[in-house]
């Protein structure tokens, strides 16, 4: 393992990953993947933006990467250090975080939906030598001069500039550039993200090079392969989040395809977008596919038909869903299940060859000097031995009910644990216990049947309820606050929150959206709003949650 320098800030040192080496051939700089494509396809289309009519090659986009390299080293940034990136949905966005990694630097996405409040905390618990964000961000600025005092260092800077078409002068002095010799990749940390924690404060998951470039090619194992040099890939989810930018943009650097980023539109807006230009692979949350079919079937099987493959995940897909978006479109509704923890993709119903309702499928498999995915179900504490193991076929007991337990995953694609110090990582014997609840059915797919946790899981985004009531319970009108996840037709899951007023006061649904909607991200908010006299409370007196997760309404 690359040897890891205290921070020059005065920070944490980087986690240590701890267990066993990990045996991968993943050793590079998840940038290289830029620098491969160029020296490959020099002129393929690489990024497109079409709202600004972008249209970048992978020699240009190697280009913009070095200099985006240098800029940073010219602001001071060191390999190691953390550089926080707050960007709008587009290339410069993509050129922010891969010219971070060129540097030997950490990369942070950060939403630009994030509040204030949580963008601080991500700023006082990672230290970061710069930030990437734009000029009228007023809530960067905001966070940044809270935490002056411990991070006097940090710089600022605006968007990388990149050039607003192919032949338009880049400015950027790229060609003159030789990447940068970070010495960092293989067990050094990639990525920094930022998930909320149990306790509702953001917790840092340190992904490695190594097993964001092992996800990377254990999905390309997959048949028929989700992204080829052929396919243009429509990347309108979230490039801040795990899903959008791990399965999504790096998989096209990966292969050396064509991203086409188009903000989260209407069901019309997407159909044209994937019909100009020309997108052959979709890959989206159940919102995404339940909004298309919405349209008239004649208009979405005529903007579809450039599209060979259909991908769902960062959510729970409604059995039904698949089925019904194949006899409307003729297309098979492929679903995947991941953590931000593994990089992110561990299961897809591809490995199986099926669309199988109901189910997230397999593990991802392995070949010739690509570990794959191990996955096992085990008992709260850990005992293995529950259910199926998939590194030895389907178990020959299981005529009875299927137990279920808890998914434990194993594969060079798991992270080193949550930053600062590598803690909650894998165990000794490199396995990871996760928080949800599965079966492994007579076939070895996977079957999510519920978390062990509270989490509420909003188009694939976690919302832990712990962060949410402490919103609702700075209001002076709230004595208690509980929060839940309910079922949303588009969203999956919606928030719920259950209010007791303290005595004397009044307060309406509306009062505590306006609270919400400057101290919580949108997906965060809730959605449900009920007022109750008391919360219902176990003997031990926590609160019982499903029996707040009844139908209601807002009063």
């Amino acid at each position: 393992m690359a040897s890891q320098p205290d921070s020059p800030r005065g920070h944490a040192p980087a986690p240590d990953p701890g267990g066993p080496a990990i045996s991968s051939p993943f050793s590079g700089n998840v940038a290289d993947l830029v620098a491969d494509a160029a020296a490959r396809s020099p002129e393929h289309p690489a990024l497109l933006e079409p709202a600004v009519g972008l249209v970048l090659s992978w020699s240009r986009v190697q280009r913009a990467t070095l200099a985006e390299a240098a800029r940073l080293r010219e602001a001071g940034v060191t390999p190691g250090d953390r550089v926080l990136i707050r960007l709008g949905h587009g290339v410069g966005f993509c050129v922010a975080v891969l010219g971070a990694l060129r540097a030997g630097a950490v990369a942070v996405p950060v939403g630009t939906q994030s509040t204030q409040r949580e963008l601080t905390a991500i700023l006082a618990d990672c230290g970061p030598a710069a930030l990437v964000v734009e000029e009228s961000d007023e809530a960067a600025g905001y966070a940044l001069r809270s935490v002056a005092s411990t991070l006097p260092g940090t710089s600022r800077l605006p968007p990388p500039k990149v050039p607003v078409t192919e032949h338009a002068d880049a400015g950027d002095g790229g060609d003159a550039l030789e990447p940068p010799d970070s010495g960092r990749g293989g067990e050094d940390i990639a990525l920094l993200g930022y998930t909320s924690g149990v306790t509702g404060r953001p917790r840092g998951v340190c992904l490695s090079h190594r097993a964001l470039l092992a996800n990377r090619a254990q999905i390309a194992l997959l048949r028929p392969v989700p992204v080829s040099p052929a396919d243009r890939v429509l990347l309108q989810l979230p490039l801040f989040h795990i899903y959008g930018l791990g399965a999504g943009l790096l998989q096209v650097c990966w292969a050396g395809a064509t991203g086409v980023l188009v903000a989260r539109l209407d069901a019309e807006e997407l159909i044209e977008a994937v019909r100009q230009q020309r997108v052959t692979v979709l890959s989206g949350v159940p919102s995404t596919y339940r909004t298309l079919l919405e349209l008239p079937l004649a208009r979405l099987r005529e903007g579809l038909v450039t599209v060979r493959l259909c991908i769902a995940g960062g959510a729970p897909l409604p059995p039904e869903l698949p089925p019904e978006f194949e006899r409307g479109t003729g297309l098979a509704l492929f679903n995947g299940y991941g953590l931000t923890e593994t990089g992110p993709v561990l299961t897809s119903t591809l490995v199986g060859g099926a669309a199988k309702p109901g189910s997230v499928g397999r593990p991802l498999p392995g070949g010739p000097g690509v570990p794959g995915v191990e996955l096992r179900l085990v008992d709260p504490d850990g005992t293995a031995g529950v259910g199926t193991d998939t590194t030895s076929g389907p178990d020959a007991d299981l005529d009875d009910e299927p137990d279920t337990g808890l998914v434990s995953v194993r594969g060079p694609n798991l992270f080193s644990g949550y930053w600062p110090d590598g803690a909650g990582g894998p165990d000794g014997g490199g396995w990871f216990r996760t928080s949800d609840v599965g079966v492994l059915d007579a076939d070895g797919d996977l079957n999510l049947v519920d978390r062990a946790t509270d989490v509420v899981i909003v188009n694939g985004f976690n919302v832990y309820p712990h962060e949410v009531e402490q919103v609702l319970e700075e209001h002076p009108a709230v004595a208690e606050a509980a929060v839940v996840g309910v079922p949303d037709p588009r969203t999956g899951e919606a928030v719920k929150a259950v209010l007791v007023v303290r005595p004397g006061a009044k307060l309406r649904a509306e009062q505590v959206r306006e609270h919400s909607a400057s101290r919580l991200a949108r997906f965060k908010r809730p959605v449900v709003i009920e007022f109750a006299e008391r919360l219902p409370r176990s003997a031990t007196g926590k609160i019982v949650r499903r029996e707040l997760r009844s139908d209601g309404g807002d009063d």
